[in-house]
């Protein structure tokens, strides 16, 4: 930006020193090098309206570089802001993973429990159908025995009964 101001700087003291030296600048000039007082007085103006312009931009770069340096404010506040946005995000997934990896490392220890008891329930399981139907076979045979031994028991009595009827008409008989 210096480098642009240095020109400018030398371009109006280049127009002053010509001016006041009575050089050359346009047609309007007389031939003796010197000149009018209209001359001067257009120079006087040019000069005038040339420092106002340049005190029009020199205000305006002010004014841009306040701008500027407004929002490179702003930026670095947000670069903070952002920053501080970003470091607790960090902080928060950390802990999210570690106790997510506890509670998973837990699932598996309970899974490698879980896979022998599991074993071990179906084989009692079996054991169990396999005990039940022997049970339900034994008791089914029971049912039979009983039924049989009812059957016998009422064939005796009644072959028993037949007899003591035979012996009692035998008896009748022989009186």
């Amino acid at each position: 930006m210096a480098s642009s101001q240095n020109p400018q700087k030398q371009t109006s003291e280049q127009l002053q020193t010509l001016m006041q030296g009575g050089g050359q600048i346009s047609g309007s000039l007389s031939f003796s090098g010197l000149m009018s007082k209209e001359d001067e007085e257009m120079s006087k103006s040019a000069l005038s309206t040339f420092k106002a312009k340049e005190e029009e931009i020199e205000k305006k770069k002010l004014e841009v570089k306040e701008r500027v340096q407004a929002q490179l404010g702003r930026i670095e506040e947000e670069t903070r802001r952002l920053a501080s946005i970003q470091e607790e995000l960090e902080t928060l997934t950390d802990p999210m993973k570690k106790e997510v990896s506890v509670v998973r490392k837990k699932i598996d220890s309970v899974n490698k429990e879980l896979k022998p008891l599991g074993q071990s329930c179906q084989k009692k399981e079996r054991e169990y159908k396999e005990a039940l139907d022997a049970f339900n076979e034994k008791n089914k045979e029971k049912v039979q025995l009983i039924t049989r031994l009812m059957e016998l028991l009422g064939e005796s009595e009644k072959t028993r009964m037949k007899k003591l009827d035979e012996l009692s008409k035998s008896i009748e008989t022989v009186q």
